[in-house]
């Protein structure tokens, strides 16, 4: 299955998602984006998802959700989904997309297909809020991952960086091996260094809950 750039499929009804209204976020724009679903804030990234079919409720075939990224928002660096097909529908703005060594430019209206297992980074392009709405096949646990990193970017910084602590990302990385991994990397090698770092993050989170309770 190969890279996919075009217009989106037509007749199909866009998933929503049920229940309760939860608050409009506001994005870098200034304007308020509607939400009818679970928000999910990534401090790092810039990404602000709002859920509209969970796996729950499609059986685990599908999370389907709108990204809004502000202007300069990207994800941290080059990854892959090993079982997880990704499609992103460009809703307004502009994306750029890395797909191993192919730059894609994604204007309103264009769909790009990312395949299970392919190399790929994707951020704003333009000045203003880019909005895309994304489908995941199968659904897996990329909800809980995605809540992982929103806990994982307020919970501390690696340094003076605005990156996640070392030890943070490879307990992340570890939990949701399914769901994303480092390409160009074997994965026992990749479990092999992360295992340690890990351990002390969880070994410094039981201190910690051990303190404040004395």
């Amino acid at each position: 299955m190969g890279n996919e750039v075009g217009r989106p499929p037509t007749g199909g009804a866009e998933p929503e998602r049920a229940g309760g209204a939860a608050k409009p976020p506001r994005v870098a724009s200034g304007e308020w984006v509607p939400a009818t679903g679970r928000v999910i804030d990534n401090p790092i990234s810039g990404e602000h998802i709002v859920i509209r079919a969970s796996g729950t409720e499609t059986g685990g075939r599908l999370l389907a959700f709108d990204l809004f990224l502000p202007r300069g928002g990207h994800v941290p660096a080059r990854h892959i989904h090993p079982g997880q097909e990704e499609r992103f529908t460009v809703v307004a703005g502009l994306m750029r997309f890395r797909l191993g060594r192919r730059t894609i430019l994604a204007h309103p209206g264009e769909t790009v297909l990312i395949p299970a297992g392919r190399a790929h980074w994707f951020g704003n392009a333009g000045a203003k809020v880019a909005h895309a709405r994304v489908e995941v096949r199968p659904a897996l646990r990329m909800e809980e991952f995605f809540e992982a990193n929103e806990a994982m970017g307020v919970a501390g910084h690696f340094g003076t960086t605005a990156l996640p602590r070392l030890t943070d990302l490879a307990r992340v990385l570890l939990e949701f091996q399914r769901e994303v991994a480092v390409p160009n990397a074997p994965a026992f090698v990749v479990r092999a260094l992360l295992t340690p770092l890990a351990w002390l993050g969880r070994r410094r989170t039981r201190d910690a809950e051990a303190g404040s309770s004395r």
